[in-house]
């Protein structure tokens, strides 16, 4: 059953949501910085496909009350009905996600095409409708939109939405620099980002907007930075959340990079960017976050305008240190062992990661930043 395919990258506030697909893979193919969707058909799904996929959820819910009467539960969901779902090899995957988000998620339903929204709005209201009336125990819908789709919704259809159901939009803004977006062939504009962006607050939903910073490369490092700000100012979306770059193989950034059509900020200049960005950003209420293995400093969070100094003072206390320290912090970071940097405060952890550090140049021959590059890079 497609529609619980898992994802690529689900965004961390929608772990263990239910994933449906409203159509088929990614509704465009040149984005040079995103690989996941490239060289793939895109197609509508119908409202009737759509349909029998809730009528399936919805069955698999009835499925687990009998399972629960069976057991002597009465109906009740609980852990010893998932255990029983799982320790059966006759359920499938998709039993088994349901059930999973049924017992124990938190009511939240992703829906996780790239751009659902490019559905003509009277069948993705109707869809909506359907979920919400079929599916016992939602609590939230969200979906992911682009910017350019955003902009051409009427703001009237996106309010019928919202009242149909749909809580919260994310949008891949990546960067607010119009040269950066024509570079990665984003396929919008600064100008659709703000004007998207504008039509989700003012039909009533929430916003969470993606900045990727490194994305402008050395050499439109700052434009990338300024303009990024500069368009989530003129938006004051609920949220804006942190994916720092980082370009696997398959993506078409690599060959530029290799090539040298693109060159890549080091980790402390990819700090110095999110630390213009933070400074420029102004007049907004939005929450920071910085919520992904790819920041190296995941506690540069909060909430404008109230938490920005602290932000900042974040990033000066990591570019302060002395070199050999970011990089036993980087190392640290890179590794999965630390979070923050108040981790290296920890005398054993340090002890550890000094230690490593000592037996890493003596393999390496002294080459230490690529170590670093190679540990980050095996997230992607």
């Amino acid at each position: 059953m497609a529609s619980f395919e898992q994802g690529p990258i689900r965004p961390p506030s929608e772990a263990g949501s239910l994933l449906l697909r409203f159509t088929r893979n990614c509704p465009w193919n040149k984005c040079t910085f995103c690989p996941v969707y490239k060289r793939r058909e895109f197609s509508r799904r119908s409202l009737e496909e759509i349909k029998q996929d809730i009528d399936a959820v919805f069955e698999i819910i009835e499925a687990l009350k009998k399972l629960s009467f069976s057991l002597g539960f009465a109906g009740a969901m609980n852990r010893e009905v998932l255990s029983a779902v799982f320790s059966d090899p006759s359920h499938n995957d998709c039993f088994r996600h349901v059930a999973y988000w049924h017992i124990v998620g938190n009511g939240t339903v992703f829906i996780q095409d790239a751009n659902s929204l490019m559905l003509p709005s009277p069948m993705l209201i109707a869809a909506l409708q359907y979920l919400r009336s079929k599916v016992p125990g939602i609590t939230r819908i969200t979906s992911y939109a682009r910017s350019s789709t955003l902009a051409r919704k009427r703001v009237e259809d996106l309010k019928e939405m919202r009242a149909a159901g749909l809580d919260r939009i994310h949008v891949g803004m990546e960067s607010g620099a119009d040269r950066v977006l024509e570079f990665v062939k984003k396929g919008t504009t600064a100008a659709q980002h703000i004007e998207g962006g504008r039509r989700v607050i003012e039909a009533g939903m929430e916003l969470s907007e993606y900045i990727m910073p490194g994305l402008g490369g050395v050499a439109m490092s700052e434009e990338h930075a300024v303009e990024s700000a500069r368009v989530l100012n003129a938006i004051d979306p609920h949220f804006i959340r942190l994916r720092s770059l980082r370009i696997p193989p398959r993506a078409p950034l690599y060959k530029d990079k290799a090539e040298g059509r693109f060159v890549p900020l080091s980790d402390d200049d990819v700090v110095r960017e999110i630390r213009l960005f933070i400074e420029t950003l102004d007049g907004i209420h939005s929450t920071l976050a910085s919520d992904h293995i790819m920041n190296l400093l995941q506690d540069v969070e909060g909430r404008f305008p109230q938490d920005k100094p602290a932000m900042l003072a974040t990033i000066d206390r990591y570019l302060a240190l002395p070199l050999e320290e970011r990089q036993l912090y980087r190392l640290g970071r890179r590794g999965g062992a630390l979070v923050s940097l108040d981790d290296l405060n920890d005398p054993v952890m340090r002890g550890r990661l000094q230690l490593a550090m000592k037996e890493l140049v003596q393999q390496t021959g002294g080459d230490l930043e690529k170590l670093i590059t190679e540990l980050a890079d095996r997230y992607i």
